[in-house]
């Protein structure tokens, strides 16, 4: 499904609508049209554009135009230089996947949150469910609990139902509990209908990848792990995938990985070995993807410490 909308080697554009400061100067400038031209002659077909909802959304819920706008500019962008786009909406009010830097909270509980969070994407329907042909819509980034799931399934079943009303065509991407973790895609709902595809994330194993992080507990920041001591095979990617492999085969959709990625601590030799590791497995099960992420954020692809390896990179993303 995905292949055939012309969705395979995506790339991530974090920090520029989400995970950031909001100021125009990051807005205008974070991001640039030299940026889609160099990532179109990356060979990459898409980009996630994660979008938070404070980006669209006043206080007190009314509508931002100009944050519509920039939507507007981002698929003006890809058309021109023949890319795909996948809207995320990283942040909802009252929930953020990122208990570190965030104070959003009730959303899973609150009937008010959930309403503001299907009108907001009605209005994506709206604006967008003309574009079904390139551009497709992600619900939510990243849940975190597994307490959240009776309800995340509620939700998002409902959110589609009203999507669908605007924009019956277009892709829905839907991922579960642990963060899009690929082993809690079983108890994810069943696709709403045939245009709804799961979607997991891989930073595996942490302890590689995040290295040096200081934003989580799952990890000592003071560790390093070089590749080859890590034991990652091909074989270590395709057990933990297994549970989405067989979920989406036995409830007949395909798989997205919406992000995967290595932090600016590991050395770059060592990062493209886990990259062309990954991306075996991808291949092998033609799972449509996007690194995390273009610039900054600690995983920026486009960073000049990759100027070494970076064409060997791109033929592993």
């Amino acid at each position: 499904m995905l292949k055939e909308k012309g969705f395979k080697k995506g790339i991530n554009l974090g920090g520029w609508f989400s995970q950031c400061d909001y100021s125009e100067k990051t807005m205008n400038e974070f991001i640039t049209e030299a940026d889609f031209e160099k990532i179109a002659s990356w060979g990459i077909d898409h980009i996630r554009v994660p979008v938070d909802y404070n980006v669209f959304e006043n206080s007190d819920g009314t509508y931002i135009e100009s944050g519509f706008g920039r939507i507007d500019k981002v698929l003006e962008l890809c058309k021109k230089y023949n890319l795909k786009t996948v809207l995320d909406l990283h942040k909802t009010c009252g929930y953020s996947f990122d208990s570190y830097g965030e104070s959003e909270s009730g959303f899973f509980d609150s009937e008010q949150l959930q309403e503001r969070f299907y009108c907001l994407w009605e209005e994506f329907a709206k604006r967008y469910g003309i574009y079904s042909d390139r551009l497709i819509f992600e619900l939510l980034n990243e849940v975190t609990d597994k307490s959240y799931i009776d309800a995340w399934n509620r939700i998002s079943c409902e959110c589609i139902k009203r999507i669908r009303k605007y924009a019956p065509d277009t892709l829905i991407l839907v991922g579960s509990y642990d963060n899009n973790s690929p082993e809690a895609l079983p108890e994810l709902a069943k696709p709403y209908d045939d245009k709804v595809i799961y979607n997991f994330h891989c930073y595996e194993p942490l302890k590689f990848t995040h290295q040096g992080a200081y934003w989580t507990d799952k990890i000592n920041p003071d560790e390093r792990f070089t590749f080859d001591e890590s034991n990652i095979t091909p074989e270590y990617f395709e057990k933990l995938f297994q549970p989405a492999i067989e979920s989406a085969k036995k409830n007949n959709t395909s798989l997205y990985c919406g992000e995967y990625g290595v932090i600016d601590v590991v050395p770059p030799e060592d990062a493209l070995k886990w990259f062309r590791c990954i991306n075996s497995v991808f291949e092998k099960y033609d799972i449509a993807r996007s690194v995390w992420c273009y610039r900054g954020l600690d995983f920026g692809i486009s960073e000049t410490r990759l100027d070494t390896i970076r064409d060997n990179l791109l033929k592993y993303l």
